[in-house]
């Protein structure tokens, strides 16, 4: 063997594939939901990214399940597009009928393999179990090259067990094994000695990828994806911002970002681009309604910012003393340069992309107009206000009723008032309606225009930058028959955000309805 040919050996044992879950596992969140738009614009951002692969849905779940991964699969021409299947028959015919016109696809299959799974879920014994596995892999093998197969609950199945589910699915054809902790069980330096036990003792386990799945319920995602890795995977299954069923997935943006910084204690690496880390975090904010939280690391508003004394006299000093990473690696902006009413188009346009954002061009002029609006009533422009701004608009281009005008009466005389009009699918509805403070009213008026009888879970607002000018971001949760939507807007006047971010919450749960998929298919892994 070559130099040449040895380094490019070692190249490839040492790759991790990215598998990005985000738009099924992460669509499983309570409160998550995204539109076959927004699916399509996220896959877009994940090739951007390099991402090896897009878990796009679960074809067998519902119709638009289906046809979001098909009309994923027509446009995705570099990463893999994945649809999951259970082990049935008319699941994997589903799901390759859906990656039929990838270019390059992949059916994604799982079944139990704990005692408690096969006691209480599946009601199987072992045996019975086993016989499914080689029956559902191989009839997925005759409909499509790229096979991955999952044991779910893995970390909680008894190990010799787990070998012979592993050898009984590569002998059928998987080309990739995926050993989840479905509920967030294991813990580190375990889960590495599962992948260490199957590699050394399953036969074939030479000729296949292994891959990790983490769930998050004790904190655990991240480190143990990693310690995958060093036991022998070389795909890591994660979702942006780790969202998930539960507690989340392990996050995309730190296990990429764990790989990159710390190569010397952990010497592989993934094709994946930074830069567009931070556009696909806010994106997918905005889109799901979840926000990130502000410590989060890598994409979270305070990831790389420094208040204490210490801490500014070093940075300014040397960047590392307190930075690991910059900014800039991540697609983060380094700077938060004001902005107001006299900036133009293509300096907005570029402090967009600083910011992460890569607008189309009718996108850019509803949002330029909305900065200009907003520059109106507020002297200085910041970063943060760009960021609810553009977010804002992310979240509600697709929303079927929108406010149009909004009129408050409030004050220590009760009860307060709500003049309220807005457009159901192009057709104007207005409402009065009184309630006991003025966010109450605004409810009640929405609800006269909106009837349904979702219940409020969450309301909570918290102002985008300092001063009294700031716009107020609210986030809305709703619950109804078991289904949860959340909502998100901003505004410079707290009782419009309020109103967008409530109907945009009824928007999602509407939207969540229509495509959701019965318990009974649900699953995280």
């Amino acid at each position: 063997m070559t130099q040449a040919t040895d380094a490019s050996a070692r190249d490839s044992r040492d790759r991790v594939i990215v598998f990005d879950t985000t738009m099924r596992d992460g669509e499983q969140s309570p409160g998550a939901s995204m539109s076959l738009e927004e699916k399509l614009e996220l896959a877009k951002i994940l090739e951007d990214m390099r991402v090896d692969v897009i878990e796009a849905g679960f074809p067998i779940a519902s119709n638009g399940d289906f046809e979001a991964v098909r009309e994923i699969s027509k446009i995705v021409t570099e990463s893999t597009v994945c649809g999951l299947a259970r082990a049935g028959m008319a699941d994997i015919e589903r799901c390759a009928e859906a990656i039929r016109p990838a270019r390059r696809g992949r059916i994604h299959t799982f079944l139990s393999t704990s005692p408690v799974h096969m006691k209480w879920k599946l009601q199987m014994e072992p045996e019975q179990v086993l016989e499914m596995v080689s029956r559902s892999v191989g009839h997925a093998r005759n409909l499509c090259d790229d096979i991955e197969w999952s044991a779910e609950d893995a970390t909680r199945t008894e190990r010799d067990f787990l070998r012979r589910c592993v050898e009984a699915a590569i002998r059928a054809g998987a080309r990739t094994i995926n050993i989840p902790d479905t509920v967030g069980y294991t813990y580190p330096s375990e889960y590495a000695d599962i992948f260490r036990d199957l590699i050394a003792n399953v036969p074939g386990a030479d000729e296949v990828v292994f891959s990790t799945h983490c769930h998050n319920d004790l904190g655990l995602a991240v480190a143990n994806s990693l310690s995958g890795v060093q036991g022998g995977a070389r795909q890591v299954e994660v979702a942006i911002n780790g969202i998930g069923e539960r507690a989340g997935n392990a996050a995309l943006e730190e296990v990429v970002m764990a790989l990159r910084v710390r190569g010397d204690a952990l010497p592989y690496h993934t094709g994946v681009d930074p830069q567009h880390i931070t556009r696909a975090s806010r994106y997918v904010s905005a889109i799901t309604g979840f926000p990130v939280q502000f410590n989060k690391a890598i994409v979270g508003k305070n990831a790389f910012a420094h208040e204490s004394g210490i801490h500014q006299d070093g940075m300014l000093k040397n960047a590392e003393t307190y930075e690991i990473m910059r900014p800039e690696d991540v697609g983060q902006g380094s700077t938060n340069l004001v902005m107001g009413k006299h900036s133009g188009r293509h300096a907005f346009r570029e402090k967009l992309k600083e910011l992460g954002y890569e607008l189309g061009q009718n996108a850019l002029n509803e949002a330029f107009q909305r900065f200009k609006d907003l520059a109106d009533k507020k002297k200085h422009v910041f970063d943060d206000d760009l960021i609810a701004l553009v977010d804002d608009a992310l979240a509600s281009s697709a929303d079927r009723i929108q406010v149009k005008h909004l009129r408050v009466i409030a004050g220590t005389d009760g009860p307060q008032e709500a003049n309220l009009t807005v457009t159901v699918d192009g057709q104007e509805r207005a409402a009065k309606a009184t309630g006991d403070g003025p966010v109450d009213a605004v409810f009640n008026a929405i609800h006269e225009v909106v009837p349904h009888t979702a219940i409020l879970r969450l309301f909570q607002v918290h102002a985008v930058t300092e001063g009294t000018d700031a716009q107020a971001q609210v986030s809305v949760r709703l619950e109804e028959d078991g289904r949860i939507a959340t909502g998100q807007a901003a505004d410079t006047d707290t009782l419009t955000a309020s109103a967008k971010a409530y109907v945009n919450a009824l928007n999602n749960l509407f939207a969540r309805k229509e495509k959701s998929a019965p318990d009974a298919i649900a699953s995280g892994f």
